[in-house]
């Protein structure tokens, strides 16, 4: 059972969500919080692994929530879930410890799937945001110079720049599962090799890598 809480400062937002959450049973929100402020004081006796986040709220911003989650509750993961795509909040919330990112515009099915993948250790951010990303890197390239990009510490494998390129046009390691007639599994294994060989933290920063490195087109 992955237990969550649900941060949000509009009331018929939480409940909208805690409904089609509920329709999982692997899924229990433990808990709501309208402010940042409120969901540190919740957190303090009531245990969770994930806390869904979003980033415009009174009191304390996303952003200060997030610095502060990473401090006193070091192992609770963070899914941000908002409506602001805005390339900049992606790579802030991801560098200051957010475990995904979503846009409030997303499936169920995506949600509960990304919920599931980061309760597992992994990250996740919605392929339409990260093709967006991709397109900003080839577009902006000077936007992301400054981010100390390094070089690979081990050759990908022609298997690995496959995968990679999939991915970075925005399929899912479900499709990406069909494409290459292999198990979902075997993809996620791929995928966490990629991140490790490249030395990135999550799917944004390594499709940024490979563009970069000139890996994928």
């Amino acid at each position: 059972m992955i237990r969550l809480v649900l941060t949000d400062d509009h009331k018929i937002i939480r409940e909208g969500i805690r409904a089609l959450l509920t329709q999982d049973n692997s899924i229990e929100v433990a808990g709501e919080a309208a402010s940042g402020r409120e969901l540190l004081e919740l957190l303090v006796h009531t245990p969770v692994d994930i806390v869904l986040l979003d980033i415009s709220m009174p009191d304390l911003d996303g952003f200060e929530t997030m610095k502060l989650l990473h401090e006193n509750f070091p192992d609770v993961k963070v899914l941000v879930l908002t409506m602001l795509d805005d390339e900049r909040y992606v790579y802030q919330m991801l560098e200051i410890g957010a475990a995904g990112y979503l846009l409030k515009d997303t499936s169920t099915k995506e949600m509960q799937a990304a919920i599931k993948l980061i309760a597992s250790g992994m990250q996740y951010i919605s392929p339409a945001l990260t093709l967006n990303l991709l397109q900003k890197s080839k577009s902006t390239p000077h936007v992301f110079a400054s981010q100390g990009i390094k070089k690979p510490y081990k050759e990908l494998s022609k298997r690995e720049v496959e995968i990679l390129q999939l991915i970075s046009e925005g399929h899912t390691n479900a499709e990406i599962s069909e494409v290459l007639f292999t198990s979902k599994r075997t993809i996620e294994t791929h995928r966490q090799n990629l991140l490790e060989k490249t030395k990135t933290k999550n799917t944004a920063a390594l499709i940024k890598f490979a563009v970069l490195n000139g890996i994928i087109s």
